[in-house]
Order: structure tokens, then C-alpha cells, then sequence
């Protein structure tokens, strides 16, 4: 991939039935980034299983096959260049995990392209991931009605199904100002690439000028390094390589480390990205490191690693502000949830409800409530159950959000007020 074009982390998300998979082969295949001969043989595959057409999404899952065969230090990240930026899809999976891949994958997504399908329209997982986008701090939203083909290309239907999504959008708050819509056809290639016929009544952007016109980014490379651990591999020859996604600093090889929360710590001998040795690594790269000293029992997914004099934060407490999405009756102190925050997963005890605040999270409400509910915004007090590494959103955004997760699904999101360090 190129090294001169600036970089961009793209989340796509949306109901796992809208078309995604299908939507992220296309944009493989339209940008050169899937040769043209993967696509046919993957298309004489699909046809022979009796599910001709679905090549596009036959290929992204082929490739998520082969990942899970081969252990390989690149993280499950599909690549391709516009003009202007070369994308890494953060492709948020629609299934069970989808939410936790989502905390830690869009947390990782600078913008985020929501696919909603024109004869389906907003249903419940597309609630979820907005309200996902919108706490995470997504700043720009492309919303591709997808699957305009199932409905004779309707202008109709295309209105109907983006005032759904503004509405949904207005009721988290997020700005309707940063949102675009585009008809799209993943599987017949409508306006991804070029401009359809079939929608002669849309004069707007296609998808790829949509993603050429996002803002550019600026990468937190002036924070401390911090580096959640997604895994940790034995690698002959090598030792024990952890492996994550720099979200902010820079890493060099003969840096001293620590890994929070289990505190040890070594030298940088070794990082390695695309498998390559390279020198340093810096933010939104994936790599895989070795540190002198370091055994794969030492450290674990959910450990963050940063610089040995400015080490991680671990958090005896902390205070958060969380909307409350979904739950069942209500929420009082003593509950104790488990908590996704960038790799790791934690079960911890909301103590107190401390504030309820206006949902837009301006303005205070009642101040220690008895209970909070669905559609609450509120101020909590936070004590994980075991050491849980997190930061201070104003201070590091890329580790002070997170997900609020029980009874198999999202409860609440939220942001990290501040941390009582153990």
C-alpha cells in the first residue's frame, strides 16, 4: 500500500443483512485491491454452492478463513486506495461480537460508512451502531441505502429510508449536519465507482468521492504510546510476539515498556508490521512486538502497553459519563456489568449513580438518582472487579470510551470522566 497518501481507519456498519460484506468486496474490487481473477474464481466457487452472485461477500469471507487458519501478525484489516487516502476497513462483523469488535474497532475507525438496505430500513442492530458511532466519537457518517436494486431503484423508497435515519440520528444527538447519503447497489455496483443510470434523480457524491472527501485526521503521535494487546502468539525463532494497534505515540525498537495492568516490563527488541521489521511504528499501525524479558504467560489480551516512565493508567476507580441504551427494567448502584474498553473485558460495579445529565450530555438533571433507564444520560462511579487499564477521554479519547455489556447485548456506552489510579 502506498506510504505517500495519508491514512484513514473506516468502520462499515449496519445490520448484518444490509449488504456489508458485500459492500467491502466491492470496494476491494472496484479499487484494484482483489485481482480480477480472485473475484472469478471465488464466482465459479459461489455458483457451484448454488449461491451465484454472492462473490463480492464470498471473497471477504474466503479471506476471514484464511486468516483463521494461518496465525498471521496482521490483524483481520482488508486495505484499498482512493485518490486521496489509503483506507484500512475496520469491518465490524454483524454477528454475536459485533458490539465488542465495534468498541474496539471503531474506537480505531476515524469515520464510518452505515449501510442500511432500502427495502429494510432502520432495524435494531442499525440503532445500536449509531448510538456505537455516535459515543465513540465517530465524526463523519456516510450512509449508503443500500440493495437499491431489490426496490426498481425508487426514489421513493431512497427518501423514505433517509429520513428514518435522520430521525435516528437526532435522537442520539449526533450532528445531521456529518452525515451524507448515497442509493447504492453493493451487489450491482450502483454508485459505488461511477455514477448509475438507475438513479438518474441522485446528483449527490458516488461512495468513492464521498471517501475522498473526508477530513483528513490528525494522528495522535504527540500522546504517550499506547498499544492495547489484541493477542499474544509464540513465534519460533522470535519468542513471544504480542500484537496490537498503536491508538496513540510512537513505539521504536529499544524503547523500555510496561504493560498495564499486569505490570512488567523490558526493552523493544523487535517490531514487526506486514511482515516486515521495521523500526517504529506509530498510530493505526497493527504490529507485532517483541520485548526482552517477556513470556507469553507475563501478559494477555486487554494489557496496554506504553512507555516504562509514563506508564498506562490502571484504574481502582473511575468516573464515567454512560447513556443507557437498552435494558430491560433499571439500572441502581451494585450492578455489575461487563465493561469492553479497547481489548480488554472487565466485569465492574457501578458504586453510584452519581448525576443525571441531559441526554445531549449538556446540563445536569437530578443529582444522585435512585436508578437511571433506558434513554438516560447520567454521571457513574465505576469500580472494576479486577485491574482494568483505562484513560481520561479528554486526555487519551482513543482509551476512554467504552461498552457496557450483559444479558447478551449492549446495555450502555460511555465516556471516562476521570480515573482514581489504584
Amino acid at each position: 500500500m502506498s506510504d505517500d497518501l495519508p491514512h484513514q481507519n473506516l468502520a462499515i456498519i449496519g445490520h448484518v443483512d444490509h449488504g456489508k460484506s458485500t459492500l467491502v468486496g466491492r470496494l476491494l474490487y472496484e479499487t484494484g485491491s482483489v485481482p480480477e481473477h480472485v473475484i472469478e474464481q471465488h464466482k465459479e466457487e459461489a455458483e457451484e454452492k448454488g449461491k451465484g452472485g454472492f462473490e463480492f461477500a464470498y471473497v471477504m469471507d474466503n479471506l476471514a478463513e484464511e486468516r483463521e487458519r494461518g496465525v498471521t501478525i496482521d490483524i483481520a484489516h482488508q486495505e484499498f486506495e482512493t485518490d486521496d487516502y489509503y483506507f484500512t476497513i475496520v469491518d465490524c462483523p454483524g454477528h454475536r461480537d459485533f458490539v465488542k469488535n465495534m468498541i474496539t474497532g471503531a474506537s480505531q475507525a476515524d469515520n464510518a460508512v452505515l449501510v442500511v438496505a432500502a427495502d429494510d430500513g432502520v432495524a435494531p442492530q442499525t440503532q445500536e451502531h449509531v448510538f456505537l458511532a455516535r459515543t465513540l466519537g465517530i465524526d463523519e457518517l456516510i450512509v449508503g441505502v443500500n440493495k437499491m436494486d431489490l426496490v426498481d431503484y425508487s426514489e421513493n423508497d431512497y427518501k423514505q429510508v433517509v429520513n428514518e435515519v435522520e430521525e435516528l440520528l437526532k435522537q442520539v444527538q449526533f450532528n445531521t449536519e456529518d452525515a451524507s447519503y448515497i442509493p447504492i447497489s453493493a451487489f450491482e455496483g450502483d454508485n459505488i465507482a461511477e455514477e448509475s443510470e438507475n438513479t438518474d434523480w441522485y446528483d449527490g457524491d458516488i461512495l468513492l468521492e464521498a471517501l475522498n472527501d473526508l477530513p483528513e485526521t490528525e494522528p495522535p503521535t504527540d500522546a504517550p504510546l499506547r498499544l492495547p494487546i489484541q493477542d499474544v502468539y509464540t513465534i519460533s525463532g522470535i519468542g513471544t510476539v504480542p500484537v496490537g494497534r498503536v491508538e496513540t505515540g510512537m513505539m521504536n525498537i529499544g524503547d523500555n515498556v510496561s504493560f498495564q495492568p499486569s505490570d512488567v516490563g523490558g526493552e523493544v527488541k523487535t517490531i514487526e508490521m506486514h511482515h516486515e521489521e521495521v523500526p517504529e511504528a506509530g498510530p493505526g499501525d497493527n504490529v507485532g512486538f517483541n520485548v526482552r524479558g517477556i513470556g507469553k504467560d507475563d501478559i494477555r489480551r486487554g494489557d496496554v502497553c506504553g512507555p516504562a516512565d509514563d506508564p498506562p493508567t490502571v484504574a481502582e476507580t473511575f468516573e464515567a459519563q454512560i447513556v443507557v441504551m437498552q435494558h430491560p427494567s433499571v439500572i441502581t448502584a451494585g450492578y455489575t456489568p461487563v465493561f469492553h474498553a479497547h481489548t480488554a473485558q472487565v466485569a465492574c460495579t457501578i458504586e453510584s449513580i452519581d448525576q443525571k445529565l441531559d441526554p445531549s450530555g449538556e446540563g445536569e438533571g437530578e443529582a444522585n438518582p435512585d436508578f437511571i433507564q433506558s434513554g438516560d444520560a447520567a454521571i457513574v462511579t465505576i469500580r472494576p472487579q479486577k485491574p482494568l487499564s483505562i484513560e481520561p477521554a479528554d486526555e487519551i479519547p482513543e482509551l476512554g470510551s467504552f461498552a457496557i455489556r450483559d444479558m447478551g447485548q449492549t446495555i450502555a456506552a460511555g465516556k471516562v470522566r476521570s480515573v482514581d489510579e489504584e
